[in-house]
């Protein structure tokens, strides 16, 4: 990366903030993606952002224009933690209220197939729990692991 990572973080941070701002006023649609990865173990990978909220949350993002929806979930779970996902399948499809936007959240399940190693940049931290073992997660975090 060209940036150093603190001020990577900074950046992110503030950026964060325009954008919850912009989406209060603009009241856009986007669309979003969310990945629940288990290893092989059963334990659900959660991650937590540098940026937003402090909880543990699943890893994911957007969506680029006209990027299929799988492709965006492996894509940004392979930037973010650095390492693929396999058995890539879809859950389900919702809509929710963030900030102000209707974001259309393509959530799906997958299989984690390498040692994930956060970017320190956007992800913080990334741990696996036991199901039955979780750390403090985000309501939206918590409806979506009931999917499975």
């Amino acid at each position: 990366m060209l940036i150093p990572a603190p001020v990577h973080r900074l950046a992110l941070r503030v950026g964060h903030v325009l954008r919850v701002g912009w989406w209060r006023l603009a009241r856009p649609h986007i669309h979003g993606v969310s990945v629940i990865a288990r290893d092989e173990a059963g334990r659900v990978l959660l991650i937590r952002q540098t940026y937003g909220s402090r909880d543990w949350v699943l890893p994911g993002g957007g969506v680029r224009r006209n990027e299929p929806f799988a492709d965006a979930a492996a894509r940004e779970f392979c930037e973010e933690l650095g390492c693929p996902v396999t058995d890539l399948r879809l859950l389900q499809v919702t809509e929710e209220d963030l900030y102000g936007a209707t974001n259309t959240v393509h959530l799906f399940a997958a299989t984690l197939a390498g040692e994930p190693r956060p970017d320190r940049r956007e992800v913080a931290a990334a741990q696996l729990f036991a199901p039955d073992a979780l750390p403090p997660v985000s309501a939206r975090t918590r409806a979506r692991l009931a999917r499975l």
